[in-house]
């Protein structure tokens, strides 16, 4: 099958991002997944809710993110955005995962995208420095397919890493932040929790007016400091967090607890991550008994789902072109190749202890996110997109939230669109063009004058 113009390699929101977006542009485009279903971490491990689309009251993440944000809102799958009640981000945007998968398929039916499940990546086919294909495992056997450009969605820069590009891992030291289990529990009584929050505000991280402390405001909670401490004293729980942290669902009577937390993990080595994977479903058990026992409203509490594997907030990156840098961040810098915008805090989960450390953008501002951090050093028809791109372990923390990998997809799968019959490779393509085909599509770039 093929030639492709472009081949996406990671069926996650970001790889969902680009294949919709390079076949959207005309570009013949084949997204391969090694699940069953497409979303990635948003629907395999279930992390949500998205933030953040917004800084202050100004949103700064469009295109195909927003799109997709408005078509799960229409099935009834998202409340779409709400103010995030624990003041940590702007907004918060809960979705259905489930409903999720769905809009997923639909849309790369809608565009044109040749998808291809249940195929794992092997190997990059390479001629010198340029990339001209992948070879995937399937049930059927083993398969080779060649393109113009192919994009690295993997998360864990596998193809890159397979071509010989350039990369890191986690901080000086190589460690890389804690692996989290998310799970969806109910029934919850909301009308409960929120009587105890009212009666304790002491409680729970919000500049909501005690009265407004109520289910319908309550969109994250994150406090019960008194609850979590008193269980951890009994020797209930044992977990390495410091917090207990829900977020609502689509649904009143469902919340998601973003908790569980195991240290020291090397995610590109299978056994940690097999053991990061049975951890992970111990403290899950810890939890809904935790809940059950200790927090008002959740008596009838049980686990609806949990991922069907454990969340990855970090392993391996590209060193590209540019290196996006934690000043950068914190200062809200701007690029003139700039394809993404974010205003999401920096948020380092400690990588070895129970803490988190937060360094913010300040209010109303972004920071800007370079082509360049999507280009690897040295190799030709290869982008990647996603928590892989080219960032320091600090600058990470921020940048790879989904609406930010979404929009960084967009803008790969766009490139890869534009560069198929132009005479540069898409590393180097007319940066101006692609940030006006990104801007025609919706991507919030700011307001500076092209």
């Amino acid at each position: 099958m093929g030639p492709f113009d472009t081949i996406v390699v990671g069926g996650g929101n970001a790889g969902c991002a680009a294949a919709i977006a390079s076949a959207r542009h005309g570009a013949r485009t084949l997204l391969i997944e090694r699940y069953g279903f497409l979303g990635g971490t948003a629907t395999a491990a279930m992390v949500g809710p998205w933030m953040t689309f917004h800084s202050g009251e100004s949103r700064i993440v469009g295109g195909i993110a927003q799109e997709i944000v408005e078509r799960l809102t229409a099935m009834g799958g998202s409340p779409g955005h709400r103010r995030d009640s624990s003041d940590y981000v702007a907004t918060i945007t809960p979705f259905d995962p489930e409903l999720h998968k769905t809009l997923l398929v639909e849309m790369m039916a809608e565009a044109g995208v040749t998808l291809l499940l249940h195929a794992w990546f092997l190997a990059a086919i390479c001629e010198g420095e340029r990339i001209r294909g992948v070879r995937v495992a399937t049930i059927g056997g083993e398969l080779e397919f060649f393109g113009t450009t192919t994009v690295d969605a993997t998360a864990d820069a596998l193809v890159a890493h397979s071509a010989g590009a350039a990369t890191n891992r986690g901080d000086e030291r190589g460690r890389v932040q804690p692996a989290s289990l998310m799970l969806r529990i109910g029934p919850v009584d909301g009308e409960a929790l929120a009587a105890y929050l009212r009666a304790h505000p002491d409680q729970v991280r919000s500049s909501l007016p005690v009265a407004e402390l109520r289910p319908e405001n309550l969109s994250a909670i994150a406090g019960l400091w008194d609850l979590w401490n008193l269980a951890r004293e009994r020797g209930d729980v044992t977990i390495p967090r410091d917090i207990v942290s829900l977020f609502a669902s689509p649904y009143p009577d469902e919340m998601t607890v973003n908790m569980s937390r195991v240290l020291d993990v090397d995610p590109l080595d299978a056994f940690d991550l097999t053991r990061a994977e049975v951890e992970g479903r111990r403290q899950a058990l810890e939890l809904i008994r935790f809940f059950n026992n200790y927090v008002p409203g959740f008596e009838r509490a049980r686990i609806l789902a949990s991922g069907a594997q454990v969340g990855i907030r970090e392993s391996r990156r590209i060193v590209g072109r540019y290196t996006l840098t934690r000043d950068d961040v914190i200062s809200a810098r701007r690029f003139p190749d700039a394809v993404a915008r974010s205003a999401y805090p920096i948020d380092i989960h400690d990588p070895s202890g129970r803490g988190t450390t937060t360094h913010r953008v300040a209010p109303g501002g972004a920071y800007e996110i370079p082509f360049r951090c999507l280009v690897p050093e040295r190799k030709e028809g290869l982008l990647v997109a996603g928590r892989c791109i080219s960032t320091t372990h600090e600058a990470l923390a921020s940048a790879r939230l989904t609406p930010t990998v979404m929009t960084l997809g967009q803008a790969a799968g766009t490139a890869a669109a534009i560069a198929k019959n132009g005479a540069r490779t898409v590393g180097d393509l007319d940066i101006f063009a692609l940030r006006a085909a990104l801007q025609n599509d919706g991507v919030d770039l700011g307001d500076r004058k092209e």
